[in-house]
């Protein structure tokens, strides 16, 4: 019942911005009080089923609801810094979707894992949450880079920050999923002993695929200002590159091949 009260809340704070970003008017801090709540009933989601268990479950619908945990999390520090009220628009009905397939889908058994390998996962999935919140600060730079082309601004688009706060927020958010990146490679080669033994090798080399291109990309805009679209076509490159990674062996051996 816990997850169903979290979708329910998250869903009533996607009502109440949406509500927010088509009457400025009005203040977003409801929808975002009770988006916190539903963050707050996912993690319990989480929580209570590593007590029950005994360990953390990371099997892929629950490995894909906790990067929509992470995304909430980080969608609820962003207005503090920046006018993002909006983002929740977009995220909590992320958050509300990969909890319900972990809540219809998600598996009971869980495998004991020794804590170096632990903190390696969750490592890589707040790194993976972070990056996926930048991805789609990239889709919505992109898209209100066109909009001011055209000078058609939706009630969404308008409630953003300015082009150059977005774009600021954008590579902040990537300098932020790298270093977990890194930190999260850094410790896979240190604590995973066999990467062909493990079916890991391939995960590995997209992972490290997509950390070369995030890192040419904070690279690129330091040293030659880059922006625009080149920042979110490579944003987007690395980030499917990361979802392959991750979630793409993770389908393949889990849910199709219905390995552990």
């Amino acid at each position: 019942m816990t997850a169903f009260a979290a979708i329910a809340a998250y869903l009533i704070a996607t009502l109440r911005l949406i509500r927010h970003v088509y009457r400025p008017g009005e203040t977003g801090h409801a929808g975002l009080f009770v988006g916190g709540i539903g963050t707050l009933l996912h993690f319990a989601v989480h929580g209570d089923a590593w007590r029950v268990a005994g360990a953390p479950d990371l099997h892929f619908f629950a490995a894909l609801s906790l990067v929509g945990l992470g995304m909430a999390a980080l969608t609820l520090l962003a207005p503090f810094s920046r006018r993002l009220d909006a983002l929740g628009v977009v995220v909590f009905p992320i958050a509300a979707t990969t909890l319900l397939l972990y809540a219809l889908f998600g598996r009971s058994g869980v495998v004991a894992m020794d804590w170096r390998i632990q903190l390696h996962a969750f490592l890589a999935l707040l790194a993976y949450a972070a990056l996926a919140l930048a991805a789609l600060l990239a889709i919505l730079l992109w898209l209100q880079e066109h909009a001011l082309r055209q000078r058609r601004f939706t009630g969404l688009l308008r409630a953003l920050p300015p082009l150059t706060q977005l774009e600021t927020l954008l590579f902040r958010t990537i300098g932020a999923g790298f270093g977990l990146l890194t930190l999260a490679l850094v410790s896979g080669v240190l604590f995973v002993e066999d990467l062909l033994a493990q079916h890991l090798a391939h995960k590995t080399v997209l992972s490290a695929l997509a950390w070369l291109v995030f890192g040419g990309l904070l690279l690129g805009r330091w040293r030659y200002g880059w922006r625009g679209r080149r920042a979110v076509r490579l944003t987007l490159l690395a980030m499917c590159l990361l979802g392959l990674a991750f979630f793409g062996s993770k389908f393949v051996l889990e849910i199709l091949l219905r390995r552990g």
